[in-house]
C-alpha cells in the first residue's frame, strides 16, 4: 500500500490577505514566507506545517460555511487540556471568540474562526486518546479497531466499511 509521510499545508481562500496574514501571525505564531501577490504563504515554526492565504482573481468573497461540501475545520493538536486553556487566555488576549473547551471521546476540543470565519480547532488527546493513537502506530487491522472502538466507547461507534 502507498503512504504518505504526513500533512505539509492547507490553502485558504480568503477575502483580505493582510488581515488573514495577521491573524495567523500573530495569534497562531505561523511567521510570513512568502507574497505571491495573489497569495502568502505562512509557516509554523516549530512544525513546518504551511498555511497558503490566497485572493484568486474573481473570487467571490463569500462567507466560509461547514454546511458546504469541501472543509468543515482546520485542526491542530495541542499537548494536553491545560495547554487549550491557554490557548483559551491567548484567544481572549487577541479578540477571537471561541467555544469553551468540550471534553469528547478521545480528547478535548477548542474550537474558534479566523477572519474569514473558517472553522479552526485546537485538540488535545485525553488518555483513552493518547491510547487510540498508540495503538494505530502498531498498524491495527479493521477488526482489531472494531474491537478497541466497540469496548471503549461503544458498539454504536464501530466504523461501517463498505
Amino acid at each position: 500500500m502507498v503512504a504518505f509521510t504526513g500533512v505539509s499545508h492547507v490553502a485558504f481562500t480568503v477575502t483580505d490577505l493582510d488581515v488573514s496574514q495577521r491573524f495567523y501571525t500573530e495569534v497562531l505564531g505561523f511567521v510570513a514566507v512568502l507574497d505571491m501577490g495573489y497569495g502568502r504563504i505562512c509557516m509554523h515554526p516549530a512544525t513546518g506545517f504551511s498555511i497558503g492565504l490566497i485572493r484568486p482573481e474573481g473570487a467571490e468573497g463569500r462567507p466560509f460555511t461547514e454546511l458546504a461540501t469541501g472543509l468543515d475545520h482546520l485542526g491542530f493538536t495541542a499537548a494536553s487540556r491545560a495547554e487549550l486553556e491557554d490557548w483559551q487566555r491567548h484567544l481572549d488576549e487577541h479578540g477571537v471568540s471561541y467555544t469553551p473547551i468540550r471534553d469528547m471521546e478521545l480528547g478535548y476540543h477548542l474550537n474558534f474562526r479566523d477572519p474569514d470565519g473558517i472553522a479552526l480547532e485546537l485538540d488535545a488527546p485525553n488518555e483513552l486518546g493518547r491510547q487510540a493513537r498508540l495503538a494505530m502506530a502498531a498498524g491495527p487491522t479493521p477488526a482489531e479497531v472494531a474491537a478497541f472502538v466497540a469496548a471503549n466507547l461503544g458498539p454504536e461507534l464501530v466504523p461501517q466499511h463498505p
